[in-house]
């Protein structure tokens, strides 16, 4: 059967999804990302602040600069400037009108941490999807492993019944063969269900970044299935998925560094101050503070006018991407839907199927054992009986995965 009672020390979904999370090295890449982001956006703010430069610098002439003139038809010369000297500066300068050029700048950086952090939500989902998917693999394959090893334990009676009936001579040997083939059969059919649920359960550690050795059990529980009709589900995908924000917030950033390279192109204003020192015994005043305010104003740039126009086109490219990307997520959500509408019906049949097929078995057995049915006939039921168990195990493996995809798709797995 698939929904069997679990140790009290069973891992649950969420705690799978938690460990995940913490130790997935896709998602500590994302989260460096999303750092970096922040960095940028710092980065760019940064830029409305003053910028404080000191410097200082010693030069030597070789000769003592001086200046010659002329004083009553005699001429005369002087010294201005030592022939060695220090000279320093401590320059403060802050931008107070730049025509939209930083504020466009932080607005691109704002929109690009959102999309990074969309992203970083986007790597978190697909985690815990492939953990969901590894999941109920698991417990697929451990439902899977029981319904054979069921198989084989009646086989094994049933082999029993048919060497009791042909010691007395009731039965002809071959069915003795014939039991002992299909008990073989099944005994391989447990191998090989062994083998995929090892398999299973290393690709589930391998997600957890465990040991793939590690021992795994886990518990039967899903989160509950979203409600609505298919036009709801799909609108609620559109409005949540972050793959779609992250678009539309890339799509805004390239927008604004677009409108920043253009504004780079107006005139920029900055108010500059600070101290400066120019050692000079000849000089009046060797330190003196200034204040000025500047103009910048390029008139003509040969790459700026490209450089926009290429973040527009991007942007025009990603609007594409956007509309084709929600177009696939109403297929996605669709798809989820329909595959939750067959499954429960699946499990409605196949529940019914599995109390005829263990009567079936039952009785067929019972019938042979007082010579009314063959042992092709016990052998068929068997063969029904287990491909029931399989097909309702599938059933609700299929549904609980079918929910989880629905999730997927609506962005809150």
């Amino acid at each position: 059967m698939v929904f069997v009672a679990t140790a009290a020390t069973a891992e649950t979904l969420e705690d799978a999804w938690n460990s995940a999370i913490n130790n997935n090295h896709q998602i500590k890449s994302a989260k460096a990302d999303t750092s970096a982001s922040e960095q940028q956006l710092h980065s760019a703010q940064g830029q409305r602040l003053p910028d404080l430069n000191v410097s200082s610098a010693y030069t030597q002439f070789s000769e003592t600069p001086t200046a010659k003139t002329q004083i009553a038809g005699q001429t005369a010369q002087f010294s201005t400037t030592q022939a060695g000297s220090v000279k320093a500066q401590a320059i403060a300068s802050v931008p107070i009108f730049t025509s939209g050029r930083i504020s466009h700048s932080i607005n691109a950086a704002e929109a690009s941490l959102q999309a990074v952090q969309s992203n970083e939500i986007t790597s978190v989902l697909n985690i815990k999807m492939q953990v969901a998917e590894a999941y109920i693999a698991v417990l697929r394959m451990d439902s899977a492993l029981q319904v054979a090893q069921s198989h084989v334990d009646t086989l094994e009676l049933h082999t029993k019944d048919v060497n009791n009936l042909f010691d007395q001579g009731m039965v002809a040997r071959n069915d003795v063969l014939a039991a002992n083939v299909e008990r073989v059969n099944a005994q391989q059919l447990v191998v090989q269900a062994n083998n995929q649920l090892d398999i299973a359960k290393a690709r589930y550690n391998q997600l957890l970044d465990r040991n793939l050795d590690d021992e795994v059990k886990l518990a039967q529980q899903f989160p509950d299935t979203p409600q609505g009709s298919l036009n709801e589900l799909s609108g609620n995908a559109v409005k949540q998925r972050p793959e779609l924000v992250a678009l539309a917030q890339q799509i805004k950033s390239l927008e604004q560094q677009a409108q920043s390279v253009k504004a780079g192109l107006l005139p920029q204003v900055a108010v500059n101050g600070g101290y400066q020192y120019q050692e000079n015994r000849y000089q009046a005043f060797e330190g003196m503070w200034m204040a000025n305010v500047g103009v910048d104003w390029k008139l003509f740039d040969g790459s700026s006018g490209h450089r926009s126009d290429t973040l527009t086109r991007q942007a025009l490219s990603l609007k594409e991407q956007h509309d084709d990307l929600s177009s696939m997520i109403g297929l996605q959500v669709r798809q989820a839907w329909l595959d939750i509408q067959e499954t429960q019906k699946r499990i409605a049949v196949t529940q019914q199927a599995i109390a005829q097929a263990d009567e079936n078995i039952k009785v067929t057995a019972d019938r042979y054992q007082q010579g009314l049915s063959t042992n092709t006939e016990v052998l068929r039921a068997e063969d029904l009986r287990t491909t029931t168990h399989y097909n309702f195990n599938n059933a609700n493996y299929d549904a609980a995965l079918a929910s989880l995809h629905l999730r997927r798709a609506l962005g809150v797995l």
